[in-house]
């Protein structure tokens, strides 16, 4: 039989979420689809979730949790659709998303991979697109003559011609949880392909779940590192210089900024977030890290 679409879904600690997002692939129409459920080592029961409830589903249960990027390489090889659906298990497809994606794919043959239109819960569209990568403006030539114009989407749906993952070797499995689809996209672009968007494919988004479950100064230092790796893999060790020199400079003033408004804002949870996220950067940048 030939299949239209492979989904791979990477889980981590969504017991909760996985059910809802696997009914909404196996209740698609009109495609042919594989799905393939990875989960990182949980200890909610996610993958007792869906061995239980899908057994339709192809469940890999890793022993420890190898990150985003790594858990989808894993079952790459085994995939057999004309494309490939990387979906976060925090999402529910909406009624026609992947007949609409797969038509989409098969009608513009120059893309590399798409995103999908993300939806909050509330119904309303939730930024997904983005048209410069990370301190793009810092550049100075490296991302010169590019196709296309949108430089990546968001990793929580993104679909892809499975030739087109193939030819660049899957994700770079250094980047453990963040920054991995900017990077997918961008080394796809390298290659000739172009980032596109499916505006008639809509996603439901339970956005955060991915960060839920850890401290607020971790998720930051993660993201932080994420967005480094991303430099020191694609930028001039001298647009990096003025990056970091600009990180800091930028980390300085917002803290004391913010200190100040402190006393007169309502949130002040938030406030003290936004501090912690720039004393973190700080804090890389002075160890070293970055």
């Amino acid at each position: 039989m030939n299949i239209d679409v492979s989904v791979i879904i990477v889980s981590y600690q969504t017991a909760d979420l996985i059910g809802p997002c696997l009914a909404s692939v196996l209740s698609q129409r009109e495609v042919t689809t594989e799905v393939f459920v990875v989960d990182n080592a949980s200890t909610d029961g996610s993958a007792a979730v869906v061995a239980a409830g899908f057994p339709a589903v192809h469940l890999t249960a890793n022993e420890e949790n190898r990150g985003f990027g790594a858990a989808n390489n894993q079952v790459l090889p085994r995939c057999r659709g004309r494309h490939i659906l990387f979906l976060n298990p925090d999402t529910v497809l909406q009624e026609g998303c992947l007949a609409a994606a797969a038509a989409h794919m098969d009608g513009h043959p120059e893309l590399g991979l798409a995103g999908l239109r993300i939806l909050n819960p509330d119904g309303s569209d939730q930024e997904s697109v983005s048209y410069r990568y990370l301190s793009e403006r810092y550049t100075t030539g490296e991302l010169a003559e590019l196709p296309g114009e949108i430089a990546a989407v968001l990793g929580a749906a993104m679909i892809a011609p499975r030739g087109a993952i193939e030819a660049v070797g899957g994700f770079d499995e250094e980047f453990f949880l963040y920054g991995e689809d900017e990077d997918l996209c961008l080394r796809l672009r390298r290659r000739g392909f172009r980032v596109g968007y499916i505006p008639a494919a809509r996603v439901l988004h339970h956005h955060g779940q991915s960060e839920r479950l850890s401290p607020t100064a971790d998720v930051w230092r993660r993201k932080i590192r994420a967005e480094w790796l991303f430099y020191r893999k694609h930028y001039h060790p001298e647009t990096i210089v003025r990056i970091r020199r600009a990180e800091w400079l930028k980390a300085k003033w917002r803290i004391i900024t913010l200190r100040f408004e402190l006393p007169f804002v309502k949130d002040k949870q938030a406030t003290e977030e936004k501090i912690n996220k720039y004393k973190v950067l700080l804090e890389e940048i002075k160890t070293g890290a970055l």
